[in-house]
């Protein structure tokens, strides 16, 4: 994949290079479910998986169900995740309705549903929950580094993301802000007054994810973001990084949905049949070929070939929807057809990549980057350690085990 290049990559990169995390400080690792069967990509199934766990004969087959590990167990009590209406009883003498799936973010590019209920996710990250906000926050996600695999190094979005990796080492989840309503960005102290000054305009928090989209490399200690020393190079990436990131937002914080042109955009030219067990590509036609007789088309070589982590996003995508489930687990609780509702996001995932490809694509060189020595110079640098650390005075209550308020 890629991206904004500076001198320093012509010669060698530099000895200690920009991180994100030197940029962007507060982290917070992927979510870790501990159980398949609380995401999928459609609600109605979660909700038919949970009713089947509360319905269960025995205690026993319950147990069974819920598919217990060390962290949660049907007996487990835990807090209710911040912002959500859910019981904090043990899931035991649960009876109760399936709490309302959220739509998250699983992985790169692939919305997915998951019931938001703690009693049942291992480590949910409360942290994220708390600043979720769907008017202001943007989650900017590293990617696991593979070694020379393409792909992007930072990808972003509205959505909640559970950080997962189809390959390597998982990444960190990095929020805009640590706060909900756009307060206090997560950004390391000084450093978009230290910008304006050396680019003679204001760069605000909004401008930093997205400089980091546009330019962002892979590395084995992380996402290095060079920043350069021109103003016209800041410009020009800052640009193409607002755009990426409008993209990869598909239409939230009321911009458009993305779409190709008249004539590049892909139709359903051939209904996808029931049970599709393939996804291949029709290079002279240009067409996704789905179950063998499912056609779509055009679909630009770039989708169908764009990789994250060295995985084809397309048939990760299509894996996720069509691969066999154990028998006589949750997880093989799922549509029996393919939904329609699945052909419309696979259009909208076809146009998405396209469109990240064309603006992804080239690379601009510029000709010097600012230091760390710098940065340190201007006290910028080294990251105070209360700034990765997330928030810790909150404007609300939130629901500890078996009804209590939380203490925080």
């Amino acid at each position: 994949m890629p991206t904004m290049r500076g001198v320093s990559d012509v010669a060698g990169s530099p000895p200690n290079p920009l991180l994100l995390d030197d940029l962007m400080p507060w982290s917070v690792p992927p979510l870790r479910l501990g159980r398949g069967w609380v995401r999928g990509p459609d609600a109605a199934s979660l909700r038919a998986r949970w009713d089947t766990v509360i319905r269960a004969e025995t205690p026993q087959t319950r147990d069974v169900l819920f598919a217990p590990t060390r962290l949660r167990t049907p007996q487990t009590s835990v807090a209710a995740l911040p912002g959500q209406r859910t019981a904090t009883t043990r899931f035991a003498t649960e009876a109760g309705r399936c709490p309302e799936p959220v739509r998250v973010l699983h992985g790169p590019f692939d919305e997915q549903w998951l019931i938001p209920d703690h009693r049942l996710i291992d480590a949910a990250r409360p942290e994220l929950w708390r600043v979720l906000d769907s008017t202001h926050q943007l989650f900017t996600v590293e990617q696991g580094y593979v070694p020379g695999a393409a792909g992007p190094a930072v990808l972003a979005g509205a959505l909640l993301p559970d950080g997962y990796s189809p390959a390597g080492r998982p990444g960190r989840i990095r929020p805009l802000y640590r706060r909900p309503g756009g307060l206090e960005p997560n950004l390391t102290p000084g450093l978009t007054d230290f910008l304006s000054k050396r680019y003679g305009c204001e760069v605000a928090p909004e401008d930093v994810p997205a400089w980091a989209l546009a330019c962002a490399r892979p590395s084995p200690r992380g996402a290095v973001v060079p920043l350069p020393r021109d103003p016209e190079a800041w410009q020009h990436g800052l640009e193409r990084g607002h755009r990426l990131r409008a993209l990869l937002l598909r239409g939230a914080r009321g911009g458009e949905r993305p779409r190709l042109p008249g004539g590049r955009r892909p139709y359903v030219r051939a209904a996808v049949p029931a049970r599709p067990d393939s996804i291949a590509y029709d290079h002279e036609e240009s067409a996704l070929v789905v179950g063998g007789t499912g056609r779509i088309s055009p679909v630009p070589e770039t989708a169908w070939s764009f990789e994250v982590g060295g995985v084809r996003v397309l048939e990760r995508w299509f894996e996720v929807r069509t691969a066999e489930a154990a028998p006589g687990t949750l997880e093989a609780v799922r549509p029996r057809a393919w939904p329609q509702e699945w052909s419309s996001e696979l259009l909208e995932l076809v146009t998405v990549l396209g469109l990240y490809a064309e603006l992804a694509g080239g690379e601009q060189e510029f000709s010097g980057e600012i230091s760390r020595e710098e940065l340190t110079a201007a006290g910028v640098l080294p990251v105070p350690a209360a700034a990765r650390r997330p928030a810790s005075v909150l404007d609300h209550h939130e629901e500890g085990p078996g009804g209590q308020f939380a203490l925080l």
